[in-house]
């Protein structure tokens, strides 16, 4: 089926390489990929120094959506919370730029990341439809597939294309009512598009030409959910369901072409429904890596969005999802900051490690062995050191200015650890 991909010496190195990483003999990951179990996204036309593996058996990987909006522009704000994704330990990013020069945003992004880069491309085209014609809705087909066909150019690793809205699936969507209809930026373009122009979406309907330019340059399709919840009450409702069925029907035709593809999902999703979905997508979509907007386990974490998502994630991760994409504390508010990207990945990050725990996974354990035994013996540096993020830890210990330096100011001279130590020594079996 990857026949092709295989033989790609780039793509075997970093096979082996991610492999490597990962704990795992190379045949394994192989087997697992050409099973369209795992992926590794990886455009041909570039080497990453960090690239990235998704999937069965592999540990949790975080995204981090980065990119310009119409209010904020700023290329320079983009560029820095790269880099904080980055230094900070994310697997990927994507950019979801809207505003200012977009090819501009895109190429420094990518020339600036060592982390595979993503994109959603129906938001350039329609960005450019918008600028040629005053209005998205008169977007052509040939308008799309130039973005395509330049954004993989330009080293794009994966494409979110939101193929699942068809004729079929918008027809459910019309039959059943939901509290937030359409949540998905590329799915309401979309459906508004095939409304006012009474036609089958394009990315559906010339999916077999996505998919030969998808195995030109080698990029990862993940196929999107435009009709996510955007409520925990519509959580797994027969729109979301109806779409979910489409993306499995074409997750099979991208393995036959030899397309890498992973599967996008929710959203908003209640705790006691979270397994159910992660186990209709393994099971309709034959096993595809699973890509997971939080999920947000509530509506109401308004500022606090980011742990909503952590929490759901923690849990979407353990009963099998493969990718986390990141929250940040003003999703559904404002653009985000740099600060809110940091706060953002930070939460991924623990909800990953934490899924990564339950699911047994070698070594999983090593990093929390090494900071409690660094904690016990009241090392403060090497668990600075340590940390998810040692700036932030760095800084409260810093503030903290204690009396007696290897305490905290929480206890102090009542330290427990130190009280112990006190009566039966620092070395006790």
């Amino acid at each position: 089926m990857y026949k092709k991909l295989f033989k790609d010496k780039n793509f075997s190195s970093t096979l082996s390489e991610t492999a490597k990483n990962e704990g795992i003999p190379a045949s394994t990951l192989k087997k697992e990929i050409n099973h369209g179990t795992c992926v590794i996204t990886l455009n041909n036309t570039k080497k990453l120094k960090k690239p990235c593996a998704i999937g069965k058996g592999l540990s949790t990987k975080v995204n981090v959506n980065i990119g310009t909006s119409t209010d904020k522009p700023d290329l320079d704000d983009e560029l820095r919370k790269l880099e904080i994704s980055v230094e900070l330990g994310a697997d990927a990013v994507m950019d979801l730029s809207l505003g200012g020069d977009l090819k501009k945003v895109r190429q420094a992004i990518l020339r600036n990341s060592p982390i595979p880069v993503g994109t959603v491309p129906i938001y350039e085209a329609a960005m450019r439809a918008q600028k040629r014609a005053g209005t998205f809705l008169k977007l052509e087909k040939n308008e799309i597939f130039d973005v395509l066909e330049e954004q993989a150019r330009s080293g794009v690793d994966f494409f979110t294309v939101h193929c699942g809205i068809n004729q079929k699936s918008v027809a459910v969507f019309e039959k059943n009512k939901r509290i937030l209809d359409v949540v998905s930026r590329g799915g309401a373009l979309l459906v508004n598009w095939m409304k006012k122009n009474k036609r089958e979406n394009p990315l559906y309907e010339y999916f077999d030409e996505i998919l030969e330019l998808s195995k030109r340059y080698n990029i990862t399709l993940s196929l999107g959910d435009g009709m996510r919840p955007g409520s925990i009450l519509d959580a797994t409702d027969k729109v979301q369901i109806a779409e979910l069925i489409e993306l499995g029907k074409l997750a099979k035709r991208a393995r036959r072409a030899g397309v890498q593809v992973i599967i996008e999902g929710p959203g908003h999703v209640p705790l006691q429904q979270i397994k159910k979905n992660i186990e209709l997508e393994k099971k309709i979509c034959d096993g595809a890596p699973f890509y997971v907007l939080g999920p947000l386990v509530t509506d109401a974490g308004l500022g606090y969005d980011h742990i909503s998502g952590a929490i759901g994630g923690a849990l979407a991760a353990w009963y099998g999802a493969d990718f986390l994409c990141y929250l940040t504390p003003s999703e559904h508010i404002r653009h985000p900051s740099v600060e809110d990207t940091r706060a953002g990945l930070i939460a991924s990050k623990i909800a990953a490690h934490a899924a990564d725990i339950a699911k047994g996974l070698k070594g999983a354990t090593d990093i929390d062995r090494d900071i409690s035994i660094a904690r016990k013996k009241r090392d403060w540096t090497k668990q600075i050191e340590l940390a998810f993020d040692p700036g932030k830890a760095k800084e409260y210990r810093a503030s903290s200015h204690p009396k007696i330096k290897d305490v905290c100011t929480m206890c102090g001279e009542f330290c427990s650890i130190k009280l112990i130590d006190d009566c039966f020594g620092k070395h006790r079996a």
